[in-house]
């Protein structure tokens, strides 16, 4: 996401399309449930901001992996705040790397490549590779990543493991305590994996 600065008819746009249900062939197979802690991270295919092919968890490179999604125009603001803070922090440690995943259904492919345009323009192009715009599929995210209707507007957090399985989940807005959460996950999950 880190969406500033967007234009008003992007706005229209993202505010018609995110999250409208996509019944396309092409979308990706539905997960059994929600994901849960030791399960592995469901194939996540789509395009990073640069338009190269980006595949979930195996971009993450054997790095702990923080993925942020959100499935409303409005959840943008919920995820660019968790990413405002991490930031800082994951640019320091070269064992964890994060994702912004908007999740666009309807409409929304038609105004891909202005959507895309949009998110660049708003986005640093040192954080291309850091955004994946996914189309389509948006009942599969929103059920893995236990989407509720009263937080439809939340950041949907997973943390993964080098090894792709979820350490840590959390659905809503940035806190203090969600954030100690997250980081002792991040050290657990760096722990574990120097015990491989």
């Amino acid at each position: 996401m880190a969406m500033m600065n967007r234009s008003t008819l992007l706005g229209l746009i993202l505010a018609t399309t995110i999250g409208t249900t996509s019944t396309r062939a092409a979308d990706q197979a539905k997960p059994a449930g929600a994901l849960a802690i030791g399960d592995p991270f469901p194939r996540l295919e789509a395009e990073f901001l640069t338009g190269r092919k980006a595949v979930l968890p195996d971009a993450a490179a054997g790095k702990s992996a923080l993925v942020m999604m959100g499935f409303t125009y409005d959840s943008r603001f919920a995820v660019e705040k968790w990413a405002e803070y991490l930031r800082p922090e994951m640019e320091a440690n070269d064992k964890v790397t994060f994702f912004e995943v908007p999740v666009i259904g309807g409409m929304g492919r038609m105004a891909k490549w202005f959507i895309d345009s949009g998110m660049r323009k708003g986005t640093p192009k040192e954080l291309h590779e850091n955004v994946i715009t996914v189309y389509g599929g948006v009942d599969r995210w929103k059920k893995a990543m236990g989407f509720s209707k009263a937080q439809e507007h939340a950041a949907y957090l997973a943390l993964l493991g080098p090894d792709g399985r979820v350490v840590w989940m959390y659905r809503g807005v940035f806190t203090e305590e969600a954030m100690t959460a997250l980081r002792a996950a991040i050290a657990g999950s760096a722990a574990g994996d120097e015990g491989r």
